[in-house]
Parts: structure tokens; sequence; C-alpha cells
């Protein structure tokens, strides 16, 4: 009578008790529970998904800053401090990588494939990378597998396992890397090659621009043999490997023909100025 609302009937109970008398009026049918059960997969499925997107977006920076560490060997005067700081470095990628095979125990791992692959290819980049400036040839894919085979070290892993008696057996995890990704990882690999030839020119290094022509022109015979039978990423990453290849080349060329007569600490600035002029040529940035 004052004007206010009035108090609906089924206000006087619970919102609680109200939907357990619905849910006792209309019990689940066995489709709604088979889609909540999907529900439950799917969410669980996308959670992980995530996860081994940040998982690897770590690997991809940590391996980033190898590479970048890497190319101070050659103006650094102890080369093998650099060397020892790297392979630390690439230890503490290979931990991150030993979540991401962690993650998927009992998985397929190729419907998590395109997350973690940028990050695997960035791995086998500076892997590469190192293991050619300690040896001067190319890691194989096989090798890259071995290093990526891990055992339970931890102490908390170990008390976890010895406290169980069902299990006493170390675990062990491993992660393999794809031939498609082996083969991005070296494509890229080129580009930090190119690079390294322009500052071995800058340090008075001639010997190793000629080395990575011969190394990186053996890499792009090999590239060929594939052609347009690979994966379409391979087929792309041929025009950048193409690229790469060819500013190594003319930078030996320019040694040889000119290296007589122009001092060795203006050899960079020269080289620099040539492969700007092919960078115009081509169109590129």
């Amino acid at each position: 009578g004052s004007g206010g609302f009035r108090k609906r009937k089924h206000d006087n109970f619970p919102h609680g008790q109200r939907r357990e008398e619905k849910e006792n009026l209309n019990p689940p049918s066995a489709l709604m529970t088979s889609f909540k059960s999907f529900q439950l997969e799917l969410d669980t499925r996308h959670d992980k998904y995530e996860r081994l997107v940040k998982l690897s977006r770590d690997i991809t920076i940590e391996s980033k800053r190898t590479i970048f560490l890497l190319h101070r060997f050659t103006s650094a005067p102890n080369g093998e401090e650099i060397l020892s700081e790297s392979e630390v470095k690439l230890d503490a990628v290979r931990r991150k990588i030993k979540q991401v095979a962690q993650e998927l125990i009992g998985e397929d791992m190729y419907q998590f494939h395109r997350a973690i692959s940028p990050g695997l290819q960035e791995y086998v980049e500076a892997v590469s990378f190192q293991y050619f400036i300690k040896t001067r040839s190319l890691i194989s894919v096989e090798e890259i597998n071995k290093q990526l085979i891990f055992t339970a070290e931890d102490r908390e892993e170990t008390t976890n396992m010895t406290s169980n008696s069902h299990d006493k057996q170390p675990h062990t995890w491993s992660l393999k890397v794809t031939p498609v990704d082996y083969l991005l990882g070296v494509a890229d690999l080129t580009g930090e090659l190119m690079r390294l030839c322009i500052s071995s020119v800058g340090n008075g290094d001639i010997d190793t621009p000629f080395e990575l022509s011969q190394f990186l022109r053996q890499i792009y015979d090999g590239f060929t043999f594939i052609g347009n039978t690979g994966p379409y990423e391979v087929s792309k990453k041929l025009y950048t490997l193409k690229q790469s290849l060819a500013k190594v080349e003319n930078a030996c060329y320019t040694l040889k023909v000119r290296g007589s007569e122009i001092p060795k600490h203006m050899l960079a600035d020269v080289f620099s100025t040539k492969t700007e002029l092919i960078d115009q040529e081509e169109g590129l940035p």
C-alpha cells in the first residue's frame, strides 16, 4: 500500500534451494552430461596450449640472448669464456624444454606443435650456431635430440619418487625436434652466419668469410634438393637463405679483388656499403 515492490511468493526460498528443486525436477540428460565432459576436456586442452605458448616464448627469448652472446666471440679477447657462458644459457633453455616435455606426457605432440614450434626453431638456431663456432660444421638433428632427454635429478623429484613404492624407476622425459623445425632453424642460422661474416671482416679476419661462403653454399645446395616438395615454410625460408649466401659471396669477392689495396680496418666499411647496394637492388627494406 505504501508503493513498495510486492514480494513474490518464491522469494522466501533461498536461491540454492530453488536451483536444487529445478535440477530434481529436470535431471541432466545423457547429452548434457556428454557436453559437460567435452567442455572440461576442451578447457583443459586450451589451458595446456596457453602454458606451452608461454614456455615457447621463454625459450625463444633465452635462445636469442644466447645468439647475441655468441656474436661477441669474434671480438672477445677470450672466446672460451663466451662459449662456456653460452653453454650455461643453453642449459637454462633446456630446463624450459624439459617443462614442455613434462606438459606433453601422454599427449600427441603434433596437436600442440604450433604452440612450441617457434621456440624449438630458435633453440635449433642457437645450438647450431654454437656448434659451428666450435667445430666449423653443422650439428645433426640426432645430436640435438640426444640433448633433449631429461631425467629427474632434482631432490624434490627424487624424494617424491622414492616415497612412492609403486614407482621406483627414475622418470625420463624427452622431446624430439621435428625435421621441419630442424630445417627452419638451420635456415635461420644462415642469417646469423652472414652477420658473423660482417663482424669478422670488421675485426680484420679474412679467412672466416671464405669458410662461411663454402659452408653456406653446401647448406643452400642441400635445401635445393628439397625444392618445392617440402613444407611451405621451408620453401619460404629458401629465399632468405639465398640472400645471405649472396651477401657472403660478395664479401669474399670484395676481399679477393680489393683486399690487397684496402687496409683491413676499411674493409668493413666497403663491405657494409656493398651490402646496402645489394639490398637496394633487390628492393629489401
